[in-house]
């Protein structure tokens, strides 16, 4: 059983290929490495592979080829093409292929660290897609009945096959790249690249560059052109993930880019023209980073002309169990795993917790528990410790809010008006959380105020009414 993610390397240059193969063991993934295409696709054939890396130019099949094999299969895994020969031609003509990325040689190590792990998760989200796409309970690659998510359904199915720029709100785990890629499929472009940008792993300096290229020359290190973003994205789906994190400064050319459809590559001379449908996506208030000074308004309108918030987890605990099932049959798949679902007690434990980390933490815990668990079911003892104590410590509460609730309405049924039994049930809260303070403190009215969040003379006052010593 293995959790780490397999991927097949060819490259004709052997020192390369023991580099490259080094630094990705160090990363964590398993390589199988071979000299050229013939290899490669004969590799493929006979295994499983999450990714694969091919140079562009070998002897026999190319890189091009390794691209058009894989792509044929029913869900291809996400291909990178390497290739000491960047052009703008060859770059765009592998992305509308099919290829996840391009990258040139020499190329920075942390840059290609980047590329491998965003391809490995666009690979892992486009099976969990394929799973939901498949299922009676879910649409557009995504699970969920809930009122809060068919009123995204909605907004999908009415806006995919447009040209409009869509903003995708929500919180950090919500799933924004998975409704960016729906909005690609369900598009006339779907044939067309998806490129996907995280503004917020680029660096500000980097920013202009990573958008719309550069010459050769533009700057130090600039040995080629490269194409940047939008250029890629020509004809297809441009998804700027984090879009509050571009600098007011860039947010001005972005916002050329958005209205003209033209841009100029860094040095360039020359005014480039692209056809691109823009996706954004941000966990931010843009009203309140527009009010800060932070973020441009007239991008925020050109952006926001179709907006699709996505509620949080706990705004629609009634698809927990779907989505549970869901992940469920896909890790058991991918760890090897016979383990068919949760208990029902370990289901009431999940239900109340506060899900801070949404879809993705809920998968992350999914899998953990799967790990951890050796029978065919998870059960409370093999969910995470502090997600039982936070669940638990929730439960607690909602059991005292009933408690009151039955107090009051007992007081009521014994001839009380509504307002005094508030006002009993109140002070009976009162007085119980005041002692409690009281006992933790050694009976320091000071430190119990303080412990309380009130001022002294307050909670001296309030003693008095309730009958309490006074300190």
């Amino acid at each position: 059983m293995t959790t780490r993610a397999q991927v097949l390397l060819a490259d004709d240059e052997p020192n390369l290929r023991r580099v490259l193969t080094a630094q990705l063991e160090r990363d964590g993934y398993d390589v199988f490495p071979v000299a050229d295409g013939r290899q490669a696709v004969e590799a493929f054939d006979e295994h499983h592979f999450d990714l694969v890396i091919s140079d562009l130019r070998m002897p026999g099949l190319g890189g091009m080829a390794v691209l058009a094999h894989v792509r044929e299969q029913a869900s291809p895994p996400p291909v990178i093409l390497i290739t000491a020969h960047g052009t703008v031609d060859n770059a765009v003509e592998a992305l509308k292929q099919g290829a996840f990325d391009y990258v040139t040689k020499p190329f920075d190590r942390t840059e290609l660290r980047n590329v491998v792990a965003k391809a490995v998760r666009a690979g892992s989200l486009a099976k969990s897609s394929a799973s939901a796409t498949s299922s009676e309970h879910g649409r557009h690659g995504i699970i969920g009945r809930s009122k809060a998510i068919q009123e995204v359904f909605d907004i999908l199915d009415k806006v995919a096959d447009t040209p409009s720029t869509v903003l995708i709100t929500g919180e950090s785990g919500t799933g924004k790249e998975l409704v960016a890629r729906a909005l690609h499929a369900g598009s006339g472009r779907k044939e067309q690249p998806f490129i996907a940008v995280n503004c917020a792993a680029i660096p500000a300096a980097l920013l202009e560059s990573e958008l719309f290229g550069y010459e050769k020359g533009a700057f130090t290190g600039a040995a080629t052109t490269k194409p940047g973003r939008f250029e890629l994205a020509d004809k297809g789906t441009l998804f700027l993930d984090e879009i509050a994190e571009i600098p007011v400064s860039m947010q001005v050319k972005l916002l050329r880019a958005l209205q003209e459809q033209k841009f100029d590559r860094v040095g360039g001379v020359s005014t480039l023209e692209v056809d691109v449908r823009v996706v954004a996506a941000t966990n931010r208030d843009l009203r309140a980073e527009i009010a800060e000074g932070r973020f441009r308004e007239d991008l925020y309108y050109r952006l926001n002309v179709v907006q699709v918030r996505l509620p949080a987890l706990h705004e629609r605990v009634e698809d927990l169990p779907l989505l549970l099932n869901h992940f469920v049959q896909y890790h058991a798949e991918r760890l090897g795993r016979e383990i068919v679902g949760f208990t029902d007690a370990a289901l009431e434990l999940l239900r109340p917790y506060a899900w801070p980390g949404n879809i993705r933490e809920l998968e992350n815990v999914v899998e953990r528990c799967m790990l951890f668990c050796d029978g065919d079911r998870i059960d409370v003892t093999h969910l995470p410790p502090e997600l039982r104590e936070a669940s638990a410590q929730k439960l607690a509460q909602a059991s005292n809010v009933d408690v009151q609730a039955e107090r009051v309405t007992a007081a009521a049924d014994d001839g009380a008006g509504l307002k005094e039994a508030v006002r009993e049930a109140t002070s009976r809260l009162e007085r119980e959380l005041i002692v409690r303070a009281l006992e933790k403190t050694g009976g320091n009215v000071t430190h119990a105020a303080r412990l309380l969040k009130i001022s002294r003379k307050s909670l001296q006052t309030k003693m008095k009414e309730l009958g309490l010593r006074d300190a």
